[in-house]
């Protein structure tokens, strides 16, 4: 069997029914994805309680939080559910913390005047208690006097944690204090490379990349199942992504001559569509792995379309 550059993980979707959520973890662990992760959208389920059942559901495969807003919870009370959960299963959580996107936080009452700095302490103060360190820290979000995680509730490893960051000056903080960078879909080579450029690693660093994705023999089929996920693709938000592409400039100008996401995503040319997800046949898909793979990635995650989540998982499955 042919070893993988990296890992190939899967999304769990934000919307799925809860009767699914425990079957759909572990049919990614039978068919052999590496990672799974899951995700905390404003209005849908919490990251740590969806880890917990499915780590729980799983004796193998990786479970990512894919992210925690740092303005959402104290870090030293999120530390102590994350201590828990790397404990209880072994070495097996990944934890990515980001800004959360700014509409949803501004919405709540969370949307601190200095995301960057925030980022950073929080990231900072959370690895340290992880790791069982005594924690003085008094910075302009976080604050700690002393805190030291009881040597009954410290992991044998602690986890890692990412930064789930898109923008320049956001990478470059993740490049400074994380142990990764989890980065949004859409996730091609030249985000990957650019990103790189700004996170400037000095130290080992995994880049986690989510991707819409869709298999099918039939190339075209899978293009129009992937489609109407890439509405957001031509949003101000979403320009760090597209801008190392050499149809930008063309996008962004197919988006101010349509009315709305819906029409725009209509209108993207099959050749974006293909440079902007993992979608095709099966050797097209392992194709567009590799290239993800060899600019730099080091987790390559799948993220199922349709409102069949079982079999859009199963038909993923052939990427493997």
């Amino acid at each position: 069997m042919t070893k993988r550059k990296g890992a190939i993980g899967v999304l769990m979707p934000r919307d799925i029914p809860a009767r699914d959520i425990v079957p759909f973890a572990r049919r990614a662990e039978t068919h052999g994805f590496d990672e799974l992760w899951v995700v905390e959208d404003l209005g849908y389920r919490g990251g740590l309680t969806q880890a917990a059942t499915v780590l729980a559901a799983t004796t193998r495969i990786r479970v990512g939080v894919g992210l925690l807003p740092a303005a959402a919870r104290n870090v030293a009370f999120a530390a102590m559910e994350i201590a828990g959960l790397a404990q209880l299963h072994h070495d097996r959580i990944d934890i990515a913390v980001g800004h959360g996107m700014p509409a949803w936080m501004r919405s709540v009452g969370a949307w601190p005047r200095s995301p960057l700095t925030l980022l950073s302490e929080y990231i900072t103060v959370l690895k340290s208690l992880l790791s069982g360190r005594p924690v003085q820290h008094d910075g302009q979000y976080v604050r700690i006097d002393g805190l030291q995680l009881h040597e009954s509730a410290v992991p044998a490893a602690a986890p890692a944690v990412l930064a789930g960051v898109r923008g320049p000056k956001s990478l470059a903080v993740s490049g400074d204090v994380a142990d990764g960078t989890v980065l949004a879909e859409p996730v091609t080579p030249a985000y990957v490379r650019a990103a790189l450029r700004h996170i400037a690693p000095t130290r080992p660093h995994r880049l986690v990349a989510y991707n819409i994705a869709a298999i099918d023999e039939d190339p075209a089929a899978a293009l129009a199942a992937v489609r109407p996920a890439l509405e957001v693709v031509g949003e101000p938000d979403w320009r760090p992504h597209v801008a190392p592409l050499p149809f930008h400039d063309d996008l962004v100008t197919l988006r101010s001559r349509c009315a709305g996401p819906r029409e725009f995503a209509r209108a993207l040319p099959d050749e974006w569509v293909r440079q902007l997800t993992v979608a095709g046949t099966p050797e097209q898909a392992k194709s567009t792995l590799g290239d993800l793979f060899d600019a730099g990635v080091t987790s390559a995650v799948l993220t199922p379309v349709g409102t069949d989540h079982l079999a859009a998982l199963d038909t993923l499955a052939t990427a493997l």
